[in-house]
């Protein structure tokens, strides 16, 4: 018999449920951490791996990019994972020529590409021996200078797909706003002209910067705005792994940070 001024004493929670009890309280207390980290992932900034070879020289096998989600419009959070496009609180600032974006497949929109903004609604898009023609004029074009040039194809080391120097030419190509770096392989045919084709509208055409080795616009058409992920800005990481031969993985100091344009 208990006195009733004697204080009660609980028995102690079974370890299960003590356990089960901390996770709860845990999982409450980083909810907001981890909704704020899936607003940002959804609508202003995300990280990509570059998967292939299509961006050579500007980006490599390995490099990992961030992309800002806000440079075209200010994004409602998850819409686009929730439904097959974005929405938008505000839409603006238009796509540039020249611009690197990331983007849905339009074939497979569950496969992301990323490649640069060649031509906008209602461009009309040509290739003549290589020279890409916009609205029948061709972008303004000059060879990188020498050691620009040996820098680049010492950085095509063994993990990259192999491009013979001698056959290979590297340029600039000046867009509305910037500068991009190119590649053309001279002694590949298959895509050195492309007929005129006009850009419709709200969409885009698209290119990767080593010409001669990019599936792109030129093969399976315009991207749509719906499927603009957003712009590549910065390499914060460039690393690649050869699961073959682990001697040929590469880890490149040098890269990280650089401004993507």
């Amino acid at each position: 018999m208990t006195d009733a001024n004697t204080p009660q004493q609980s028995l102690p929670l079974p370890k299960k449920v003590s356990a089960k009890k901390s996770l709860v309280e845990t999982i409450i207390s980083l909810g907001p951490a981890l909704l704020l980290v899936l607003v940002i992932r959804s609508s202003v900034i995300e990280a990509f791996k570059i998967p292939s070879g299509s961006m050579i020289p500007t980006l490599l096998v390995g490099d990992q990019i961030f992309v800002n989600k806000m440079s075209y419009g200010i994004r409602v959070p998850f819409t686009d994972w929730v439904g097959d496009r974005p929405l938008y609180f505000l839409r603006h600032t238009p796509l540039s020529r020249g611009d690197i974006m990331v983007f849905k497949y339009p074939v497979n929109p569950d496969i992301y590409f990323i490649k640069r903004v060649i031509g906008l609604p209602g461009d009309t898009i040509e290739m003549k021996d290589k020279v890409v023609y916009v609205n029948g004029k061709p972008f303004e074009r000059t060879p990188v200078p020498v050691e620009k040039f040996d820098e680049i194809f010492k950085s095509l080391d063994d993990s990259q797909a192999e491009y013979p120097k001698e056959h290979m030419s590297v340029f600039y190509d000046k867009f509305d706003h910037t500068t991009g770096t190119v590649m053309i392989d001279r002694q590949s045919y298959f895509s050195e002209n492309y007929e005129p084709h006009t850009v419709p509208p709200d969409s885009y055409f698209m290119m990767g910067d080593n010409r001669d080795n990019s599936k792109d616009s030129r093969f399976w058409g315009f991207v749509p705005f719906d499927n603009v992920k957003g712009k590549a800005n910065v390499i914060w990481l460039s690393f690649w792994v050869d699961f073959d031969d682990s001697s040929k993985s590469k880890f490149r100091p040098e890269r990280i940070w650089t401004i993507l344009h």
